[in-house]
């Protein structure tokens, strides 16, 4: 199956009304049985060891950024700022993050100014080039690397979240962007060629449940 480009209705920023609210709902039941706090967890036990240590993340298309909230009950000292390009997507998130509105592709940063950058569910959204781009970028701004945290595309995981919307979401957000998300995410061999390029010292790729890609990225 090839990649697709197709865009999800997400990614059309002007709405900004209660269909954003209904689909972040849901992204946060999918993200809790479905691997996605699970993964960021793993990824931070990695690159983040030490749980003692302030660690400074930068949350980037953060969503309601629930991985990361819910790492702190490990890694009770990481503190977050969570950065969307649609402010609908911050003012619905009910929690007690800092939050900036902006472009991932123009971040206001300066070098090195943040730990590390997560990215969940964020990258599948951009082709090739741009996400080469963009991690180029979140090196430049983070310390010690970047968590990517996102999807398999398989004829399994497709079938499988086409069933899942199916029969148990209310959201025609999440009905129609999910099984996109599928066809948008990557194979083994994409996420080596796409995210492994010579400027990083260490690269790290793990399948992770349920269709799942942990990628840490350590400078």
């Amino acid at each position: 199956m090839k990649r697709s480009y197709e865009q999800e209705i997400m990614d059309d920023f002007s709405i900004q009304d209660e269909r954003i609210d209904n689909a972040l709902l849901e992204l946060k039941i999918i993200n809790k049985y479905l691997g996605g706090i699970s993964t960021t967890l793993s990824a931070l036990q990695i690159i983040a060891s030490n749980k003692r240590e302030e660690t400074r993340i930068l949350d980037i298309g953060s969503g309601s950024s629930d991985n990361l909230i819910a790492a702190k009950n490990k890694f009770p000292k990481i503190k977050l700022l969570s950065i969307d390009k649609n402010l609908r997507t911050l003012t619905a998130t009910k929690n007690s993050t800092n939050k900036i509105n902006s472009d991932a592709f123009a971040l206001p940063f300066k070098d090195e100014s943040c730990d590390l950058i997560h990215a969940a569910l964020f990258l599948h959204h951009f082709a090739e080039e741009e996400i080469k781009i963009l991690l180029k970028e979140f090196l430049r701004i983070s310390k010690k690397g970047i968590i990517i945290n996102d999807l398999q595309r398989s004829y399994i995981s497709l079938l499988g979240i086409k069933l899942l919307t199916t029969l148990f979401s209310k959201s025609d957000m999440v009905k129609h962007d999910a099984p996109i998300s599928v066809k948008r995410g990557f194979t083994k061999s994409e996420i080596n060629t796409i995210f492994n390029f010579p400027s990083t010292s260490k690269f790290i790729v793990k399948r992770k449940w349920a269709f799942r890609w942990m990628v840490v990225i350590e400078k």
